[in-house]
């Protein structure tokens, strides 16, 4: 990969959509991960406004402070990145208040996971609007479309995806060009949506290595019967993950009515 170039591209793409919409700059969730590290850099380089926002529910101690000392640094190199943190920790307990919470309901912990992602998604939406910025996205291919390993309105409810094309890997290779913390590169993904550490790779059962290769098999047309051992296992993975969540991965259906049962 031509690594400047595509920066530069990425970099230009932004500022020519942001101002074709007349829009005044970005806002971006800060998880002290490796995708909206990279995101708001990128942001930070078009000159244009660059909001990162901070918002712990329950989180781990370490992404706080990934997230915070990234931030740090993004500031010292430009003067047109602000920041700021809100707590949703209190606003995620009262919702789980003002709903039923089915204690012995399989889907629970997913369900409310998802519902952190979804106030988080309202609150870079709220700062948005009142600034006349675009939310950016911070999905990777891989996750986007390769097996939908998003919240639908939550990390998915985004205005732009900058880094959407661009594999796992291509991510890791573009924050070592930016100079992003060490700290950042060398961390486990994580989603964070559980409170605790367990890593994307815990929850897929493959790592993103694993899923760029079985991504790229299944665009050769091959089949998890192409292969056995790991290697068959991880492609059974991919698939399964991508039918499933294709409801994600594809854009929303529409019925479409009959001309004849309009008239």
């Amino acid at each position: 990969m031509q690594t400047e170039k595509v920066v530069n591209h990425i970099v230009a793409w932004l500022k020519e959509y942001a101002t074709a919409a007349n829009m005044n700059g970005f806002t971006i969730g800060i998880s002290g991960g490796i995708d909206s590290a990279v995101t708001s850099a990128l942001c930070a380089k078009t000159g244009m406004q660059t909001m990162c926002v901070e918002m712990p529910i329950h989180q781990e101690l370490s992404q706080v402070s990934r997230g915070q000392r990234h931030i740090s640094n993004l500031k010292v190199h430009f003067a047109n990145v602000t920041n700021l943190e809100v707590n949703l920790t209190p606003v995620f307990e009262q919702f789980k208040e003002a709903v039923p919470v089915e204690e012995e309901n399989p889907n629970l912990d997913l369900s409310l996971a998802n519902s952190r992602a979804r106030l988080r998604m309202t609150t870079l939406y709220y700062f948005a609007g009142l600034h006349k910025y675009l939310v950016a996205g911070t999905g990777n291919k891989v996750e986007d479309f390769g097996v939908g390993f998003f919240t639908k309105y939550g990390d998915g409810g985004v205005d732009l995806s900058p880094i959407a094309d661009l594999m796992k890997s291509e991510v890791y290779e573009i924050g070592r060009f930016l100079n992003i913390n060490e700290e950042i590169l060398n961390a486990a993904p994580t989603d964070g949506l559980f409170g605790d550490s367990r890593s994307d790779e815990d929850q897929i059962g493959a790592s993103y290595d694993e899923l760029e290769w079985a991504m790229e098999m299944d665009r050769l047309g091959m089949d998890a019967e192409d292969y056995s051992g790991r290697e068959h296992e991880v492609f059974k993975i991919f698939k399964g993950r991508h039918n499933a969540n294709k409801h994600k991965i594809d854009p929303i259906p529409v019925c479409k009515i009959p001309v004849n049962l309009k008239n």
